[in-house]
């Protein structure tokens, strides 16, 4: 849905004043995404409305029976902690133009209709008591609005709209304390930053909000590029955070089981992010009653328990794996500094054995222990020693290595039988 975003030159003040709101960002590599609108109720995508060309008067009905239960975001946030998310993002407006909070632009929001209650003041709550930072989306695009689409080809409809966004931007960026992450969305149907005013708009909102970090999605680059349901590294040195869904949808829909990512496969996209110096903001889509699907809820509990085991391997300062290999029949790399770690997919049982290895191994130990590892460096062979039979880790059976080297870590794997194999 995204427009590449323009590049441009900045300033040192501005980039370090970057590096500042973004640490915390930057160490935290796992958060939670929530849909959650009138489209919830239909559970057909939160697209409904454009890909099956519902009338507004005809949606707009949906705003009637939304009756989210009292508590549900609480339920998301305890999940997310439960699960070693650091943060979360939700909807608070998405395309179909209706919003979540108390706003005095339009009537089409959560408190004049539906639950008469302002689920973004629920979420906020909900985040600050977990103790998660607390992140806002924000649809540029709106169905429902008469002038989201004349604005394209209308300049006093146009005037009208981007007055309208940025009076419900700054409705959210005033009315709910400090906000960590103003998550856009849909800069459309306008397409440049000069037609949405953007450029004053993200300067109002680091006004009422030094502290945010604002993605890449309003034409502008900002702070952090954001790869939609693939793990695609920006280029080194620029942030980036893989946002994907658990279920092919990112709002609900009834989908059998075997259609969710599993635990493991959660696991693996945390280990794939953290190889690329990345975050992953995975989504839930709540039910109507504002429920978290079981799939999700039983999925991110073993992810916790895998995280509460081996979080210290994802969180915090990490690098590149270059150097590394990718690819192997029992796991894979991640990078730390001068620790590496090998994240074992398929336990080998007491013997495990890592090839193309051209710099010479200091230590290996068993994670989360610690123990030191007995282990052998032939030609270009690793072998390592008095491993358990099974894999340690119960909750998703992927197990850890923490392997030091002397220098520089280098590892060629070629799929040649010949010399350089």
């Amino acid at each position: 849905m995204a427009r590449k975003p323009r590049q441009a030159e900045e300033s040192p003040e501005v980039v370090a004043d970057r590096v500042r709101r973004m640490r915390w960002w930057t160490e935290a590599r796992f958060g939670m995404f929530v849909h959650f609108g009138l489209y919830s109720q239909l559970g057909r995508h939160e697209w409904v409305m454009n890909r099956e060309r519902i009338p507004v008067k005809e949606y707009e009905k949906l705003a009637r029976t939304f009756n989210p239960r009292p508590g549900s975001p609480r339920e998301w946030a305890r999940l997310a902690k439960k699960a070693g998310m650091k943060y979360m993002v939700l909807t608070t407006k998405h395309c179909e133009g209706f919003c979540l909070w108390d706003t005095k632009q339009t009537d089409y929001n959560a408190v004049q209709r539906g639950p008469g209650r302002d689920l973004v003041a629920e979420y906020v709550a909900a985040c600050r008591e977990f103790g998660l930072k607390c992140g806002f989306y924000y649809s540029h695009m709106d169905w429902h609005h008469p002038d989201g689409f004349r604005c394209f080809n209308d300049e006093k409809a146009r005037r009208r709209f981007c007055d309208y966004t940025t009076a419900l931007v700054r409705e959210l960026m005033s009315n709910y304390g400090k906000i960590d992450i103003l998550w856009y969305d849909a800069a459309m149907p306008l397409d440049t930053p000069e037609k949405w005013e953007v450029t004053d708009r993200n300067a109002m909102v680091r006004r009422l909000q030094p502290d945010i970090v604002v993605n890449d999605r309003s034409l502008l680059p900002e702070d952090f590029d954001t790869p939609e349901e693939q793990i695609a590294p920006a280029r080194a040195g620029r942030s980036w955070e893989a946002c994907m869904t658990f279920n092919g949808s990112w709002g609900w829909r009834p989908t059998p089981p075997e259609d969710w990512h599993s635990a493991r496969g959660v696991v693996q996209m945390l280990k794939r992010v953290t190889a690329g110096q990345g975050n992953l903001l995975l989504n839930i889509g709540p039910r109507p009653d504002g429920s978290v699907p079981p799939e999700a809820v039983e999925r991110l509990t073993a992810v916790g328990k895998w995280m509460s085991t081996y979080g210290q391997v994802v969180y915090g300062q990490v690098d590149r794996a270059v150097g590394l290999d990718t690819w192997s029949g029992c796991g894979t790399w991640t990078r730390k500094g001068k620790d590496c770690y090998f994240w074992v997919y398929y336990w080998p049982g007491e013997t495990l054995a890592i090839g193309g290895l051209h710099s010479k191994v200091k230590s290996v130990q068993l994670l989360p222990e610690g123990r030191a590892l007995r282990f052998k460096q032939e030609h270009r062979r690793l072998l390592v020693r008095g491993l358990p039979r099974t894999c340690p880790d119960k909750a998703v059976q992927i197990g850890m290595l923490k392997i030091n080297f002397v220098g520089k870590p280098v590892q060629v794997l070629t799929r040649s039988i010949h010399d350089g194999y």
